[in-house]
């Protein structure tokens, strides 16, 4: 039942517009009373949007069984995937959606909405997994805006091709963005260390990385640079 007046609401919005398609209007093209309709959708928004309320419950037992063990960063990266396997395995649904959302506002505004509750489902994990550390919950917060960013760069890209292309490889490419900041092999190197040093790479396209102390003087770090170009 709730299939069914998700995709008669969607045809009503497509076909008339979605502030011109009221709620009987769907439930008369699904044969069914208005009752049957507020039984599975709170409001006629939520009938544009009925595979979220599943996705983010998929979501949120992802990461509640992934325990302590392993990068937390790679797990909500993972998790983010699963709302990008939901848009892909109907792209043209998507695409439609994506389109009506563009053009009406409250649609905006209620997408919205949603991709804070699962910014929300994720930075709880990582609060949990950041647990004892003194900027833990800063930590959890920034990880999160900063994966649901990724994704939805990389997903609303997709979305505006007509759903051309690999949704997936998009995805990985601005999450490995993230992994690369915050991912537990890099994150955890400089802090580890707190010491000086230097990375470089020979040949034309010479890349020359420096990770210094906070609160070295400008000469110094000037200084470190030019020995470092000097050698390579």
């Amino acid at each position: 039942m709730r299939d069914a007046l998700a995709e008669a609401a969607f045809q009503l919005f497509m076909e008339r517009g979605y502030e011109q398609t009221t709620v009987d209007d769907i439930v008369a093209r699904a044969g069914v009373g208005r009752r049957s309709f507020f039984r599975h959708f709170p409001s006629k928004e939520d009938a544009v949007f009925p595979d979220h309320e599943s996705c983010l419950a998929d979501v949120t037992a992802f990461l509640s069984a992934a325990g302590d063990e392993g990068d937390p960063v790679a797990r909500v990266c993972d998790a983010a995937r699963l709302v990008l396997r939901m848009y892909a395995a109907d792209p043209e649904f998507s695409v439609q959606r994506y389109r009506l959302t563009r053009e009406v506002p409250g649609l905006r505004t209620y997408e919205l909405s949603v991709v804070r509750r699962y910014e929300r489902t994720m930075a709880g994990y990582l609060r949990r997994r950041c647990e004892g550390s003194g900027d833990g919950a800063l930590r959890a917060d920034v990880i999160a805006a900063a994966v649901v960013a990724a994704h939805n760069n990389a997903l609303r890209s997709w979305l505006r091709s007509g759903g051309e292309g690999d949704a997936e490889a998009a995805v990985d490419h601005a999450l490995g963005l993230v992994m690369d900041v915050w991912g537990a092999d890099r994150a955890q190197a400089p802090r580890e260390s707190g010491a000086e040093g230097l990375v470089g790479s020979g040949g034309e396209d010479d890349v020359v990385v420096l990770v210094t102390r906070r609160g070295t003087p400008m000469w110094r770090v000037v200084q470190r640079m030019e020995e470092a170009l000097g050698r390579l």
